[in-house]
């Protein structure tokens, strides 16, 4: 969204007529880590700081500094004086009156009938919708001054009266465009009676999104990123070595967001499945390429390995009592209770008469939380951790003889010892926990051994 002439000559300017689309936007880079926390590093946004609130002004310094940051990418992109100051009016408007809301509810709170806890998912959704009202009203206008007849589609619930379900909200706005004469331009964030962030956190955009699909029967659902779907990370194997996918299915696309590599959020893909409507992921940067089709039944011609990813930074912990054998179910049942109450993700398991491993995505505050009441839930049981990572190779038809062996071959062939691996009988994953510091070696080399030996031309599995 950052680069508004690529967007506007690549998506909605290409190949030529402009309308018969819907435009569901995300925030400016960055901006929803202002307003939130930092992804990757967890750092306090306004949220994180007003939910903290050790320093009284933080948040309210954080969100004037939001502001401004906010009235300089309003700067970069309007040219003209009159719209370049009613862009500012907009945003400074939805900031002026969140710091006020904040106010009174951090008032409130102040007093002991009332507790923040209670308001702070309220508090995020409303700092959320902050970014996605931007970035439509910005990207709207400056189409209308392009010539294209843009609607700016506001779902925030900004000032309503009432709250509806996701699905009547979106018919409330979109029902009386003519899409053959307009194009609406619609915040990613919706302001819903399903509470979105409640179920998707950051992923609510593409919750609307899929959602938009359904409602309208679209003939195709498109998410344009800044890279392809490809064979492996390139900043991992080198762009020169990846291979876009032309193809593959919502199953593997459940795979890969379960190693946190969503092309969209499984709950998301499942409205579009099961109305089969085929979701394309393409590079905003290269327009001419057919990007990837993910469609409900797609399996490859031969079967072969398509993709290499994973997840460096994994915590295994491992449960162990002399106890377990013939109550597994149980002890996983006590677990599973644990997980969900601490809200940590488990990207996979496996057991023996005896064990079960979790190898859990937390962080190690909150694996020290998990340890500790696996302790306390079963007093018997020996608990320990490690940190290992977990390199996957992904494909929707897998079935080849000696494929594994080929791959447990290449590890040792790097000096890289397997601590555990999986595949199932659908044949569409095999998962090697290493050691973590083995992660970059494991990828390349797998990535080299069973995808790059083969000559896929411009993507594999082409269309």
């Amino acid at each position: 969204m950052s680069d508004y002439q690529a967007v506007r000559d690549n998506i909605i300017l290409y190949p030529e007529n402009p309308y018969q689309r819907i435009f569901v936007v995300s925030a400016y880079g960055g901006i929803t880590d202002d307003l939130l926390e930092h992804k990757k590093t967890g750092q306090p946004g306004v949220y994180g700081l007003f939910a903290n609130d050790d320093v009284e002004d933080d948040w309210r310094i954080a969100l004037d500094r939001l502001s401004l940051k906010m009235n300089k990418i309003n700067a970069r992109l309007f040219a003209d004086e009159r719209l370049r100051s009613m862009a500012n009016d907009f945003i400074d408007e939805r900031i002026a009156e969140t710091k006020q809301l904040l106010n009174h509810l951090q008032d409130l709170c102040s007093h002991g009938h009332f507790s923040l806890e209670q308001h702070l998912l309220t508090v995020r959704e409303l700092l959320a919708s902050i970014g996605e009202a931007h970035s439509a009203w910005n990207l709207a206008h400056l189409l209308q001054t392009e010539g294209v007849n843009a609607r700016f589609v506001d779902l925030s619930g900004w000032q309503s009266n009432e709250t509806l379900p996701l699905d009547e909200m979106i018919q409330k706005h979109l029902t009386h465009i003519d899409f053959s004469q307009e194009l609406p331009i619609v915040t990613g964030y919706a302001h819903c009676r399903e509470n979105l962030m409640h179920t998707f956190d950051r992923g609510y955009s593409e919750m609307t999104f899929s959602r938009i699909a359904v409602l309208t029967q679209a003939h195709e659902a498109v998410i344009h990123k800044e890279y392809h779907l490809s064979s492996a990370d390139p900043r991992l194997v080198g762009e020169e070595c990846v291979v876009p996918i032309g193809k593959t299915n919502y199953d593997i696309a459940d795979q890969l967001a379960n190693l946190g590599m969503e092309a969209i959020h499984p709950k998301a893909a499942k409205g579009l499945r099961q109305a089969q409507i085929p979701l394309r992921i393409k590079n905003t940067f290269e327009p001419e390429h057919h990007g990837t089709l993910i469609t409900d039944d797609y399996v490859s011609e031969s079967p072969q390995v398509e993709i290499i990813a994973g997840m460096k930074n994994l915590i295994a912990v491992e449960v162990f009592d002399q106890e377990m054998l013939g109550q597994q179910a149980d002890y996983e049942r006590e677990l599973l209770n644990i997980l969900q109450r601490l809200r940590c993700q488990v990207v996979t398991k496996d057991f023996n008469a005896n064990t079960i491993t979790l190898y859990v995505n937390a962080s190690l505050k909150k694996v020290k939380q998990l340890t500790g009441q696996i302790e306390t839930a079963l007093p018997c049981a020996a608990v320990s951790t490690s940190k290992v990572c977990l390199v996957s190779a992904m494909g929707s038809d897998m079935a080849i003889k000696g494929l594994l062996s080929k791959a447990v071959q290449t590890l040792y062939e790097q000096n890289i010892n397997i601590e555990a691996l999986h595949q199932n009988t659908r044949q569409v994953e095999m998962q090697f926990l290493l050691n973590e510091s083995d992660f970059e070696t494991a990828v390349q080399a797998l990535h080299a051994v069973l995808i790059e030996v083969h000559d896929h031309g411009t993507a594999i599995c082409e269309h």
